[in-house]
């Protein structure tokens, strides 16, 4: 399986990658369903919505500021580090990832696109103001700022940058990713349970368009139906494996 998943990928001619929260689970990113800290007294449902900020927004941003720094604390592990390998190589033109904790970004990868944002990222509630805050530098300030976030510009309340429940997938990136799919030969999917639409509809797209499907996945998937190869295993023991054999068939 291994071999014939290298083969596909080195002879793509149009690659994409789709990563889920499996891809990080090597890293040790707190999931939402967590068993930790505020998962004791409340529902992620309770805290990520946009009626939960506008009720107690200093319960959200608690929340939020307690995965940040717990987000913060992880580093990318070697299927990250693959995939930003495979995009230096030039088989792989674009990484698109479900997750929010920015371990692609900091792999190396360069074409990243977000559709659930980033939790390192604040935007204002009322104007167009954007922070990255391990960009700026602010992280650590933030973090232990007791009041809530407001925004430089407006002094408007700052929100996470991030797609809550009920709320629909930013248009661009979602578009963007459409459009690689629709392009690509071949999605290799990492860790994603393939279930969350309208981000599950992007194999599905590689598929109908005559593209294959390659998944790493510990378990089945909704993607696994039509998966062309299904590596059954963490995604780092599988990328590392799978890097060996590209690595020999492309030199």
């Amino acid at each position: 399986m291994i071999e014939e998943a290298a083969k596909l990928l080195a002879r793509s001619r149009f690659a994409i990658a789709f990563t889920g929260a499996g891809i990080s689970a090597e890293s040790r990113v707190p999931t939402f369903r967590g068993s930790n800290g505020l998962w004791k007294t409340h529902r992620p449902e309770e805290l990520a919505t946009p009626e939960a900020f506008r009720r107690d927004p200093h319960l959200v941003w608690s929340f939020y500021k307690w995965r940040m720094e717990l987000i913060g604390k992880a580093r990318p592990n070697p299927a990250h580090y693959a995939l930003a390998e495979l995009e230096r190589m030039g088989i792989l033109k674009a990484v698109i990832t479900q997750n929010v904790d920015d371990l692609h970004r900091e792999a190396g990868t360069k074409n990243l696109i977000e559709l659930h944002g980033n939790i390192f990222r604040v935007r204002c509630t009322s104007c167009d103001y954007k922070e990255n805050l391990k960009e700026s530098g602010r992280l650590e300030e933030f973090l232990k700022e007791k009041d809530l976030p407001k925004c430089p510009e407006c002094g408007s309340l700052l929100r996470p940058d991030v797609v809550w429940f009920g709320e629909p997938l930013p248009r661009k990136a979602l578009e963007e990713a459409f459009r690689l799919a629709e392009r690509a030969d071949l999605v290799l999917v990492i860790g994603t349970s393939g279930v969350v639409y309208p981000a599950a509809y992007i194999p599905q797209i590689v598929k109908e368009t005559g593209g294959k499907v390659i998944e790493v996945n510990p378990e089945e998937s909704g993607i696994t139906p039509i998966a062309d190869v299904f590596l059954r295993c963490p995604a780092g023991e599988a990328m590392e494996k799978l890097m060996e054999r590209i690595e020999g068939l492309v030199r």
